[in-house]
């Protein structure tokens, strides 16, 4: 198989998707002013090409900010693209069509991979779709959109999460998710007095959760949303660890970017030697993957927020160019499978 990345910083997606022909799955990274525009475009350019799209800036070797990205599969994919409506309510409504997806593409574990935009209700929505993946051992890997409106095969919904199933023809595929933080001392908090729809965090170890941060970090208010960069929560979910990022400051509560609920253990997290870390997964996938096709990945704004302060957001997609066609999008939240996690990582390897 074969990756094709195009891009435009206007926004004029004719000029993007130039040189792509013959494309076997397609996914669209645009802005919030043109979206509904380039989705019907791209279906008008490419008619019946299973393709996903988001709003969301894109990279290959530098960052489409504010125009169009387009990422696209040829020679060697088979794929299907479909939606999963009412996801704040009922996403279980509409598995039928992954299953039947599944089973078009044919395919499992070791060539076989799912990839999604969401537009909310994460943590939910990659539990229901994992019940059926995991069935087949199908890896997932995706992220949240912007704006909260998402596309699929031509058109825009809202409430959704858009998914592709994507079966690797002539090779394995394989994910991975990318940590650059550890645990800081041994504080550990048991959760409470949260509000799980608004990703609410009142109390830690019954004291206001605020106060708790502030004392540990020795932080004012104003600085709590710029340290969460440099020290995340984590949420314990067996050997892994989830990265929880700090939205902002609610009275004496903190909003998050992902859901809390009420006896969730909690750590909190300091950040690490984020260059080596990156070096790690690199020779990681060169170690599976000898041969390459693509990579897609998808880094998190904050993490986007993090590299472009310390000046190594260049370095790292140079970096990551070096396995060969690297090129992704800046989520709101990262899925690994059927977790949603924060300040993270997630790509898939095609060999």
């Amino acid at each position: 198989m074969k990756q094709f990345f195009g891009m435009n910083q206007r926004g004029d997606l004719a000029a993007a998707v130039q040189g792509l022909h013959r494309p076997e799955f397609i996914m669209l990274l645009s802005n919030d002013a043109q979206f509904e525009a380039h989705v019907n475009e791209l279906e008008k350019r490419f008619p019946g090409v299973p393709s996903i799209g988001c709003i969301g800036m894109s990279y290959q070797t530098g960052i489409v900010e504010n125009g169009v990205g387009v990422i696209a599969f040829t020679d060697g994919v088979s794929a299907a693209a479909n939606v999963l409506e009412q996801v704040s309510t009922m996403p279980v409504k509409y598995i039928r069509r992954l299953e039947k997806d599944i089973q078009q593409v044919g395919g499992g574990s070791r060539n076989t991979v799912c990839i999604d935009f969401c537009t909310g209700n994460d943590a939910c929505v990659l539990t229901t779709m994992y019940t059926v993946l995991q069935q087949r051992g199908i890896s997932l890997v995706g992220g949240t959109g912007g704006e909260g409106r998402v596309s699929a095969n031509g058109r825009v919904y809202q409430d959704a999460v858009v998914y592709g199933i994507v079966r690797n023809l002539n090779g394995r595929v394989k994910t991975y998710k990318e940590n650059i933080y550890h645990q800081l001392g041994d504080y550990r908090f048991i959760a409470s007095n949260t509000d799980r729809s608004n990703y609410i965090l009142g109390a830690l170890n019954g004291k206001p959760a605020k106060q708790v941060y502030k004392s540990i970090l020795h932080v004012s208010d104003e600085e709590i949303l710029t340290r969460t960069f440099q020290n995340p929560f984590g949420k314990v979910n067996g050997d892994d660890t989830c990265i929880i990022s700090i939205k902002e400051v609610n009275g004496n509560a903190l909003a998050c970017f992902r859901q809390v609920n009420d006896s969730d253990v909690l750590i909190l997290l300091e950040l690490g030697d984020y260059q080596a870390i990156v070096r790690e997964t690199i020779q990681q996938i060169c170690q599976d993957f000898p041969r390459r096709s693509a990579i897609f990945s998808v880094n998190c704004l904050f993490r986007y927020k993090l590299f472009s302060e310390h000046n190594y957001m260049q370095a790292y997609l140079r970096d990551m160019a070096a396995l060969g066609c690297h090129a992704g999008f800046i989520g709101y939240g990262e899925h690994y499978n059927n977790r949603f996690v924060n300040q993270s990582m997630t790509c898939v390897v095609f060999e």
